[in-house]
């Protein structure tokens, strides 16, 4: 149910990760990945895909933990930040009130908040606008990286996660549902696409990973290639391969702290106002790839702590659903 009283959120807009070693982070997000530097110092890395337009959609901080320091959504209106400060009070939860100048370079007036499912989520309106690099073909390197597409995140009540997003207007495209129509998992979205957020049942609050698309499923091969060539295959995890959910063709990768990315491409239009949630049952082995390779452990398992307003590490709550138990297929670790 979509509250009243909720912002207006557009899409999923940058995320900002803590990183121990920012050169490290730079070789791979910039070099392998293409992203391209919009801005940089001592401290952190402001990054931005091929086709957007905005000042980034990734900032990389030093920090002496590998986790996520916060989601951030951009708002229709300057109105709409004021809202989110409100919804999220009304709900009890933890609100920091951020001036343009105090927070993140490049972004104007912002709110910072614990949302009800443990996450540090930033709502803004006003970001600075970036030079047009769509045509700009000469600067393309790496995964040739477009733009930031989507969060995913752990929790271990994906029902109430499902719900959270509801009120704040999100649609759904796609779920992974029991046989009772039990929620193991939900893709949910504001863009026109398939998601912005993603939730995956597990341990949580912990960030799952961070999707970012190319135009061609080409460019997801020659990010695998270029890491196999340099003899660096270990930063792949997962893939290549074509997801059940979302259709999308996709690669994941960790960083050197860990962070999870998914290279991610040839979803499709969730536009129309009648779309209809594609329901998707845990013991299809398809849902996860659609060729029924297997999920390996460490995908279910492992994900980046995140941190409160204060920069300190949230408590984590272990899950009751756990999909990796069902035994299905290729991809049962029960």
């Amino acid at each position: 149910m979509i509250a009243s009283n909720a912002p207006d959120v557009v899409r999923s807009a940058y995320a900002q990760l803590a990183v121990t070693d920012l050169g490290a982070a730079r070789w791979f997000w910039v070099d392998m990945l293409g992203f391209h530097v919009q801005h940089e110092d001592a401290e952190s890395l402001y990054l931005r895909g091929t086709d957007e337009l905005t000042h980034h959609s990734l900032v990389l901080r030093k920090g002496e933990l590998a986790a996520l320091d916060h989601i951030s959504y951009r708002v229709r209106t300057p109105e709409d930040v004021d809202k989110a400060e409100k919804f999220f009070a009304d709900l009890g939860r933890p609100v920091r009130r951020v001036k343009k100048g105090e927070g993140t370079h490049g972004i104007g007036d912002a709110v910072r908040v614990v949302d009800p499912l443990g996450f540090p989520v930033e709502f803004f309106h006003e970001i600075d606008r970036a030079e047009r690099l769509i045509q700009r073909y000469d600067l393309r390197h790496g995964a040739e990286i477009a733009r930031l597409d989507h969060f995913n995140i752990c929790t271990p009540d994906i029902p109430a996660a499902y719900a959270h997003y509801r009120s704040l207007g999100f649609g759904c495209s796609e779920t992974i549902e029991g046989d009772e129509h039990e929620l193991y998992a939900a893709w949910m979205y504001r863009k026109q696409t398939v998601h912005d957020v993603a939730f995956t049942g597990g341990a949580g609050p912990r960030l799952h990973h961070v999707g970012v698309a190319t135009h061609e499923s080409h460019q997801v091969l020659r990010a695998a290639d270029l890491f196999g060539s340099l003899h660096k295959e270990h930063h792949i995890e997962r893939g290549p391969g074509r997801h059940g959910v979302s259709n999308a063709f996709y690669l994941y990768l960790r960083d050197p702290d860990g962070h999870r990315v998914e290279i991610y491409t040839s979803d499709y239009y969730t536009g129309d106002p009648d779309h209809e949630t594609y329901r998707w049952n845990v013991r299809d082995d398809r849902r996860r790839d659609f060729w029924g390779n297997a999920v390996i452990e460490s995908w279910y398992k492992e994900a980046v702590p995140v941190l409160d307003l204060d920069g300190r590490p949230r408590p984590v709550t272990d899950t009751v659903l756990d999909e990796s138990a069902v035994q299905v297929g290729a991809d049962g670790l029960g």
